[in-house]
């Protein structure tokens, strides 16, 4: 494939295909304050198939709307305002769905250091091709979905708990920490014939078909999780 050096330090590389999804077409968020890199990154994002966005600054993406949908964020370095460090603490907690890609021409090993360290996918420099490029963005994309599916499950089921009583909920939790029917009921001041009907309502409210499975779920709707 026939690679293109460009005056802004980027090598594309020519006959890129396009994979797009339907529907969920994932989001690449470009943020660098260099117009003729934003378009040359947009430009390989469009021609890979997906979506693109593009902000001058790193406020600017602070305003754009959260949307449940695969993305990753390719970020510069030098940025007026905020830098790309500072917007990666803004958002590295909140945003385990939105893999942050470094693409600058200004990092050295300390600023490579501390991206990864803060969670960074990855650190890329100037010049590059656009196959390296690409494969980072792709391993990202997947990440976020994964990440996205995992919140949705973990919303699901919070959900579910939320739909047992209060007395549900004190078996459920009785019974994830191991005890049996009869020390719930003494826990609880309830009799044993009690605790099975409470037990058995758990289990069908919260789709569990296991103990295993309950208790799985019981670590997923933790706040902690």
């Amino acid at each position: 494939m026939p690679t293109i050096h460009t005056d802004s330090g980027f090598a594309i590389h020519a006959g890129v295909t396009s994979s797009a999804t339907p529907q969920t077409t994932p989001i690449v968020f470009i943020v660098d304050d260099d117009a003729a890199a934003r378009e040359l990154l947009e430009s390989l994002i469009l021609e890979a198939g997906w979506q693109s966005e593009t902000f001058a600054s790193a406020q600017e993406f602070l305003r754009r709307e959260r949307v449940p949908v695969p993305s990753c964020l390719l970020l510069d370095i030098a940025l007026p305002g905020l830098s790309g460090l500072d917007l990666q603490k803004h958002i590295a907690a909140d945003r385990q769905d939105l893999p942050i890609i470094f693409v600058t021409g200004h990092g050295d090993i300390a600023m490579t250091v501390q991206a990864m360290k803060a969670g960074a996918f990855d650190f890329l420099t100037k010049p590059f091709d656009s196959a390296a490029l690409l494969s980072t963005v792709r391993h990202a994309i997947e990440r976020s979905r994964i990440a996205l599916d995992h919140a949705m499950e973990t919303h699901r089921l919070r959900d579910r708990y939320a739909s047992l009583t209060r007395r549900e909920q004190e078996v459920m939790a009785l019974v994830v920490s191991g005890l049996l029917n009869k020390q719930i009921g003494s826990e609880l001041g309830i009799s044993e014939i009690t605790v099975k009907a409470h037990r058995g309502q758990v289990m069908r409210k919260m789709q569990a078909d296991s103990l295993a499975s309950l208790v799985k779920m019981a670590h997923r709707v933790s706040p902690r999780a």
